[in-house]
C-alpha cells in the first residue's frame, strides 16, 4: 500500500512562516527601542488590514461564515496574537529571558497535546521523537543563553516573588501560542489562508486599538525616522500578511502536531539575523542545540516509507 505523498510544499511553507517570525522579531529591536510596544503592534496591525482588505471579502464556493467559524477566529486573533503578545512582553519583562527561552522551548509539546486533546490527532512515535528533539534543542540553546544575563524583577505580589509571576505569563503565552495552531487548524477546514488571515488581523485591529491610541496620544513622532518607517512596513507585512499567510497554507496539509514542530525554525532564524547582521556569534553549545533542533525537523519530515502488500497465489 502505498503512503500518502510527502507535502513538501505545506513543509516549506511552515518552516518559511516560523524563519520570517525569528527574522522580524530580531530585525524589530530598533523599532522596540524607538516607540511604545503598543503603537508598535497598533500599527503593525493597521499595515496589515490596508495590505488584506481585498482579501476579506468572501470569495466565491467559500461558505458563509457561520456563529461557530466568527468564534473560532475571535478565539485566534484573541488568544493567539493579542494575550500571546500581552502576556509574553510582560512575562520576559520579570523573569529572566534564559528562563522564559526554557518555557518557550515547550510549545512543540504543548501544540501536540492540545492536537490530541482538540483535534483528536495521534501522536505517532516518529513525530514524538521529533517533538522530544525539538523541545531539547530549543531547550539548550536558551540555558546557554544564562550566561549573557538577562535581568529579572525584584519583590513580590500576592507574596508570590515577580519572577514566578513572569513565568507563569510566559508559559500562558506558550499555551496561547499553541491554541493559534490547533484553533488553525479547524478553521484551515473550510476558510482560505487568505481570509484567515485578514479576519484576525483585523480582530488584532479591534483588540489593539484603545492600548495604541492611548501610546499614539503621548508618544513624539519626530523622532522616527525614514528607515525606521521602512523597517515598520516589513515588520507590518512580515508579521500580520506574510506570516500567517504562510502558516495556514501550510497548516492546511499538515497534522497541527507535527506542525508545531516547526516553530524550531523561529530562534534558528533570529539567531542567524543575529550573526549574519548583527555581528553575534554562537557557542559550540548552541550549534549543538541548533543541530538537534534541525534534526527534529528531518525526523518529522522524513518521508513514510511504503509498504508492498503481496498477494500469495497458490494453485488450486
Amino acid at each position: 500500500m502505498s503512503p500518502a505523498p510527502t507535502p513538501w510544499a505545506a513543509y516549506g511553507a511552515l518552516a518559511a512562516s516560523m524563519a520570517l517570525v525569528g527574522s522580524y522579531v530580531a530585525l524589530s529591536k530598533p523599532l522596540v527601542a524607538a516607540m511604545p510596544v503598543f503603537l508598535l503592534a497598533w500599527l503593525r496591525y493597521l499595515i496589515g488590514a490596508a495590505a488584506m482588505a481585498h482579501w476579506t471579502p468572501k470569495p466565491p464556493g467559500e461558505p458563509a461564515l457561520d456563529r461557530r467559524t466568527r468564534v473560532l477566529l475571535f478565539l485566534q486573533a484573541l488568544l493567539g496574537n493579542f494575550l500571546f503578545s500581552v502576556c509574553m512582553l510582560f512575562g520576559v519583562s520579570l523573569t529572566t529571558a534564559s528562563a522564559a527561552g526554557v518555557i518557550m522551548a515547550a510549545i512543540p509539546a504543548i501544540v501536540a497535546l492540545q492536537s490530541a486533546l482538540f483535534l483528536r490527532e495521534r501522536l505517532d512515535a516518529r513525530s514524538g521523537a521529533a517533538v522530544v528533539l525539538a523541545v531539547v534543542g530549543i531547550g539548550l540553546f536558551s540555558l546557554d543563553k544564562a550566561a549573557s544575563g538577562g535581568a529579572k524583577a525584584q519583590g513580590s505580589w500576592l507574596g508570590v516573588p515577580l519572577p514566578l509571576w513572569g513565568n507563569a505569563l510566559v508559559l500562558a503565552a506558550v499555551v496561547c501560542e499553541a491554541a493559534y495552531v490547533v484553533i488553525g487548524k479547524r478553521l484551515t477546514a473550510q476558510l482560505g489562508a487568505r481570509r484567515i488571515a485578514a479576519i484576525i488581523n483585523l480582530w488584532g485591529l479591534a483588540l489593539m486599538t484603545p492600548l495604541g491610541l492611548w501610546a499614539a496620544w503621548r508618544f513624539d513622532w519626530a523622532g522616527v525616522t525614514a528607515p525606521l518607517w521602512g523597517l515598520l512596513v516589513f515588520y507590518g507585512l512580515a508579521a500580520s500578511v506574510w506570516t500567517v499567510w504562510l502558516w495556514m497554507t501550510g497548516l492546511r496539509h499538515v497534522p497541527a502536531s507535527r506542525a508545531g514542530i516547526f516553530t524550531v525554525m523561529l530562534p534558528v532564524s533570529a539567531a542567524a539575523i543575529g550573526v549574519l547582521l548583527m555581528g553575534e556569534r554562537l557557542t559550540p553549545l548552541q550549534w549543538l542545540a541548533f543541530g538537534i533542533a534541525l534534526l527534529g525537523l528531518v525526523v518529522a519530515t522524513l518521508p513514510a516509507r511504503s509498504v508492498k502488500r503481496t498477494t500469495n497465489q497458490s494453485a488450486v
